[in-house]
């Protein structure tokens, strides 16, 4: 976005960039793994993407957490209203009616039809193939997995997600975690994103908004 002002006395031209939000749905797959799920967030936390989701992908996400051991049902569903907590306006509701028109993998009709009901251009998910061109193009929604999603904000607001990535770092006491250790230990899972953010932690100054 491009603000301008204009001063009659001088005619100068003051242009001032702003970096805008996008908006981004969260499948469950995505939010199951932690530390992708960490990083997600904290980048959403400094604005860099709005995020949504709805309560049918919590569940899910819920239900493998526990299912695999990572937490008890009671950690996980802590876990769940802290998130719920921290971004009170990503819940989809009222998008049920959506689903049966919906021509994607019958599984994942819900995530599409939330998509759908909330005019969000993008989901983020593993399971790509679940969401063929053919469903999202007539909703003109995009389909990423988190390592492309995660490139795409390092690119789109740079400073703002390697402070999201030294703040997660900075959270991590057992062991502690250096900046660059947090991108080797989730590079299995994003690795074009580890790769771009990796040289990038020591060139860019951060001011106090991105900390």
């Amino acid at each position: 976005m491009l603000t301008q002002e204009f001063s009659a006395d001088t005619c100068l031209l003051l242009v001032t960039i702003t970096v805008v939000a996008f908006s981004a749905l969260l499948d469950a797959c995505v939010l199951y793994p932690v530390g992708v799920r960490d990083l997600l967030l904290c980048v959403a936390e400094r604005r860099v993407f709005v995020p949504y989701w709805s309560a049918e992908i919590l569940d899910e996400m819920e239900r493998n957490i526990v299912a695999d051991g990572r937490a008890d049902a009671e950690r996980a569903s802590a876990m769940r209203q802290q998130m719920i907590l921290a971004f009170p306006a990503a819940m989809v509701e009222r998008y049920e009616g959506l689903i049966p028109v919906m021509t994607n993998h019958e599984k994942d009709r819900h995530v599409l039809a939330a998509a759908v009901r909330e005019s969000i251009g993008l989901i983020v998910t593993e399971d790509v193939r679940d969401f063929p061109p053919e469903s999202c193009a007539p909703y003109d929604i995009e389909i990423q997995r988190a390592d492309e999603f995660l490139s795409y904000a390092l690119d789109h607001d740079t400073p703002a997600v390697i402070g999201a990535v030294r703040a997660m770092a900075a959270k991590r006491r057992r062991p502690p975690t250096s900046p660059s250790q947090l991108l080797a230990d989730l590079s299995e899972r994003l690795p074009v994103f580890c790769a771009e953010a990796a040289p990038l932690l020591d060139s860019i100054v951060l001011d106090s908004t991105d900390l």
